[in-house]
């Protein structure tokens, strides 16, 4: 995550594997909603999310590559992949659990998160456990406010800074949830990824007397897509991939190494994006998160850890040999150093890591489906 401060072969083994309820009203003191101030990277690493990891990965030898190696060769790789979904899915049970101990009050939840953190599925199964509770959660994805392709700006390479804040339509978001949560009926965007832009038509939307809304989005927290919005009736939600894996060399894989692999992958299978164009794009995703993401995960409520322990070994499968050949491409090129030592740096884990050839033993309500496909969500 901070490459500064956390400075970070085998062959390739083939392993082929084995309406709301009525509820009593309560008096609830409401806790003020964090102000602008940013949290510094190592208070980050202090947090006790941040130290289960490591004593969960510890606790199953699957905090080393190493050690991911020697479970997957030696069994009990089926049982890390059905304890790290256990523990995946209860988090976001908990967390809606403690929504639902604030019910009266709560009217707004926002789920955020850096680029590849499992947002999508993530809010999909809050919403889940929210309905077993006895809710019907309306969704709203601020994908849809995206500014039209042609309309966001391009860079001497062509490619374009769509990571921003300012790439949405925030005047649009802000409207949006001020009539929904005021019982309003509104109309919503809709964006057509494949076409670059928002649809003619846009949609309608109302919430119920009552009904809760849920928003999710990279951009969530930003404070003035909920300007003139209570503090007191928001909940947020924060996703990270809280990786603590340690590589051959014993250093600590940067989280935002695991999130570029992950969007690599997705890139590649399901955008038709290459390694070669997603490892370009990527100092625009860093800096955008540096300065309007993650520095505001004290603004949230809840914190969920979006790693899966057993992930890496199911990249290499997807992305080795479109990774090297990237890695190979931006080599010498001027302007594309970032993005080559970021690439020869994820090549590197591949390389250590023993490949997970078949991906059937994954659930298709794993988060991990959010980018190898397969996904019931």
């Amino acid at each position: 995550m901070n490459e500064k401060k956390k400075t970070f072969a085998r062959p390739p083994k083939k392993l082929t594997a084995r309406k709301s309820p009525k509820r009593k009203k309560k008096e609830v003191v409401m806790p003020p909603l964090p102000g602008p101030e940013q949290l510094e990277w190592e208070k980050i690493y202090e947090m006790e999310i941040v130290t289960r990891a490591r004593a969960w990965n510890r606790a199953r030898d699957m905090g080393t590559i190493e050690g991911i190696n020697r479970r997957m060769a030696f069994g009990g790789y089926r049982d890390v992949i059905r304890d790290a979904d256990r523990a995946y899915e209860g988090s976001i049970w908990k967390i809606a659990g403690e929504i639902m101990e604030r019910r009266d009050t709560i009217r707004l939840v926002i789920v955020a998160g850096p680029s590849s953190s499992g947002k999508t599925t993530t809010t999909l199964k809050l919403c889940e456990a929210l309905r077993a509770m006895g809710e019907d959660p309306q969704l709203l994805s601020l994908d849809n406010y995206f500014w039209n392709l042609k309309d966001q700006p391009q860079d001497e390479f062509g490619d374009y800074q769509f990571e921003s804040p300012q790439a949405l339509d925030i005047e649009t978001i802000n409207q949006n949830l001020r009539d929904l949560l005021a019982g309003k009926e509104t109309t919503v965007p809709v964006y057509d990824f494949m076409a670059g832009g928002r649809k003619e038509k846009w949609e309608k939307m109302k919430l119920l007397d009552g009904q809760l809304l849920v928003m999710e989005g990279l951009h969530a927290f930003y404070q003035p897509m909920t300007a003139g919005i209570p503090g007191e009736i928001q909940f947020r939600v924060y996703i990270e991939t809280v990786c603590q894996l340690q590589d051959g060399a014993d250093n600590f894989i940067p989280w935002t190494d695991i999130r570029l692999l992950r969007r690599m992958v997705r890139d590649n299978l399901q955008r038709n994006y290459t390694p070669v164009r997603t490892l370009g794009h990527w100092h625009y995703v860093r800096q955008a998160e540096k300065e309007f993401i993650v520095p505001f995960i004290g603004q949230a409520e809840a914190v969920i850890n979006g790693y899966l322990p057993y992930e890496l070994p199911v990249y290499k499968k997807y992305l080795y040999e479109s990774l090297k050949a990237a890695v190979e491409e931006y080599a010498g090129q001027t302007g594309k150093e970032d993005a080559r030592r970021r690439g020869a740096r994820c090549l590197n884990y591949l390389e250590e890591i023993d490949v997970l050839e078949d991906d059937s033993v994954i659930s298709p309500s794993s988060l991990i489906r959010e980018f190898i496909g397969g996904s019931i969500y």
